[in-house]
């Protein structure tokens, strides 16, 4: 079993910043450098979608909207994911998550199925 804890979320006012944190846990110890990792949000009422991805020899792939603002890196020694977003504006409201997989690319070419309890980020005056 793999489970994915977020932390780092909060309020902040547009134009801030913060750095959310994604800890891998259980059977990964040996494993997790092989990992594609991603950030995903999904804010009410919309659709689940990408953020930023980083594979395992550390290529990174963003959403259009968040490119130049957000940084997605790991520490594979911590097995932990981080995104660091500059920049913020409310649209960037979402509860965020992390997800990955043994992949190759940036992202695994199938469905998660499991997902941990994400962290939620508010953009707000």
């Amino acid at each position: 079993q793999v489970q994915f804890e977020e932390s780092g979320g909060g309020l902040v006012e547009p134009g801030g910043s913060l750095r959310l944190s994604c800890a891998a846990s259980g059977r990964i110890r040996n494993i997790f450098s092989i990992y594609a990792m991603g950030w995903y949000r999904q804010a009410p009422g919309k659709q689940r979608e990408l953020v930023a991805a980083i594979s395992i020899g550390e290529g990174t792939n963003y959403l259009d909207s968040v490119k130049g603002r957000f940084t997605i890196s790991r520490d594979n020694a911590k097995k932990t994911v981080y995104l660091q977003m500059n920049g913020l504006n409310p649209e960037d409201t979402a509860v965020y998550y992390c997800n990955g997989g043994p992949c190759s690319g940036y992202t695994c070419p199938y469905e998660f199925d499991a997902w941990g309890q994400g962290t939620q980020v508010t953009v707000s005056s």
